[in-house]
């Protein structure tokens, strides 16, 4: 890919809706990415899309551009209902459909055009009744979409445009045969927009787009690599007891902020948080496991900052939008060189960039020629030195504001069992325990010594 991130090709020259154009221009959009660039014109033509481009680089914005143009400019079917919604973006996870929709109201707040986000994991009445209120736009992943489908909720039979956003991981999540069962109820592909995007192109997503499109028209802004040129990658070859202190020491020495260590299975995921955790690290696991409500604060509190690194499983390999990620560790290699793409994507996104960092070892290490070749280039090896390998010093925990009211308290009340025991008096009541901290009676351990006032 060419290394501006955005093109001489402004939005203003293609003729857009004036309501689209302005929520584009009040979003601070005003030239096109190269994707966007090359997609935009035979899209809004009218003519099927088959997108590749690197993570990062405006697919989004391409597809939604021309989906609302086309539902502002193109009048809907005469016999259309309410429940009849006229757009349908489809996309593998929760997460990315979540971003899309958050992007579509963004760009589309001047249009007057309703959207309805179907996933799972959340009040399934709720949004029921969301399509029962008519939406303009569907942006769901595919399984509850057919759930609400079969009970008739909605129809498909007046969609203008339908989206398939990352093809590829449709097959590799397992969500292809529903996707086809989508697509073969829709519309004639004469009567309709079908756009269809990914970072990769493989076979059998081209064989998906032939087959339900209408003769789309393949475009890629990739040219020499499908990785972006601007992510510092190198790879370690440590033993496996070496990559927790190797991984410390490499976070400690970049002052990393707003990272993502990738781990195959939800034990490594739990592992690795616990021992960051321990070396003051604010850590937060993200997992397949992990409920919907929870999921997304966490990926809330890693935007704002919250949350220093996000130990995470393939789940969330695509569908995060965080520009500012600096690092990407890949703690364990993934089995599928197509997934090292997309996690590697999470850094160096819209122009910006970032290092990513693997850890070649354990069975996973075989995997690395498979990615070597998939991403056509060597991957530069780091050297692992003996400074690396030292386990850096744990870092104490900031004491709770309880734990340090507790401890004077613990103080006072010795001093004071003193004092009776002199005199012979009663012995005093021990005082009421402060929730919150770590003292006695809480899991966690004691609380910090304070001197007894007496012997301050």
């Amino acid at each position: 890919m060419s290394e501006q991130v955005l093109t001489d090709c402004f939005f203003d020259n293609f003729d857009l809706h004036p309501s689209l154009l302005a929520g584009l221009h009040e979003s601070g959009f005003l030239r096109c990415t190269p994707i966007q660039a090359l997609t935009l014109p035979v899209a809004l033509a009218g003519r099927d899309v088959a997108g590749q481009a690197q993570t990062g680089t405006g697919k989004t914005g391409a597809f939604l551009v021309a989906a609302m143009q086309r539902l502002l400019t193109v009048p809907a079917l005469a016999e259309r209902k309410e429940t009849d919604p006229r757009c349908l973006v489809l996309a593998p996870t929760r997460e990315l459909a979540i971003q899309i929709d958050k992007d579509f109201k963004n760009l589309g707040r001047h249009t007057g055009l309703k959207s309805a986000l179907i996933y799972g994991g959340v009040d399934y009445d709720k949004q029921r009744e969301q399509l029962r209120g008519g939406v303009d736009i569907i942006i769901a992943t595919p399984g509850r979409l057919i759930d609400y489908f079969k009970q008739h909720v909605f129809s498909l039979r007046a969609v203008d445009v339908m989206v398939i956003d990352e093809a590829d991981r449709m097959f590799d999540l397992g969500f292809i045969k529903d996707v086809r069962f989508l697509m073969r109820r829709l519309p004639p592909r004469d009567r309709r927009l079908g756009l269809l995007f990914s970072a990769t192109l493989s076979y059998r997503v081209l064989e998906l787009a032939y087959e339900h499109m209408n003769n789309p028209e393949k475009l890629s802004a990739e040219t020499e690599s499908v990785t972006a040129s601007r992510v510092r990658q190198s790879v370690y070859f440590p033993a496996t007891e070496e990559k927790m202190p190797l991984l410390l020491n490499l976070m400690l020495a970049a002052d990393v902020q707003r990272s993502i260590v990738f781990v195959n299975t939800k034990i490594a995921a739990e592992r690795v948080t616990t021992r960051l955790e321990r070396h003051g690290l604010r850590v937060g696991a993200l997992s397949g496991d992990v409920p919907q409500k929870k999921r997304q604060k966490l990926l809330e509190r890693f935007q704002r900052g919250e949350v220093d690194v996000l130990v995470a499983t393939d789940v969330a390999a695509r569908g995060l939008h965080i520009p500012a990620v600096s690092h990407v560790f890949n703690y364990d290699l993934p089995n599928d060189p197509e997934d090292y793409v997309h996690r590697i994507g999470r850094t160096a996104r819209l122009g910006a960039e970032g290092d990513a960092i693997s850890f070649a070892c354990d069975l996973y290490a075989m995997g690395l020629p498979d990615i070597e070749s998939f991403i056509a280039q060597k991957i530069p090896v780091a050297t692992v030195t003996p400074d690396l390998l030292v386990p850096p010093p744990k870092r104490e925990r900031a004491a709770h504001p309880a734990d340090v009211q507790n401890a004077v308290d613990d103080a006072a009340d010795a001093a004071e069992v003193a004092s009776a025991a002199k005199t012979g008096a009663d012995k005093p009541k021990r005082r009421r325990r402060r929730s919150g901290g770590r003292g006695r009676g809480n899991k966690g351990g004691s609380a910090p010594a304070v001197p007894a006032p007496d012997a301050q």
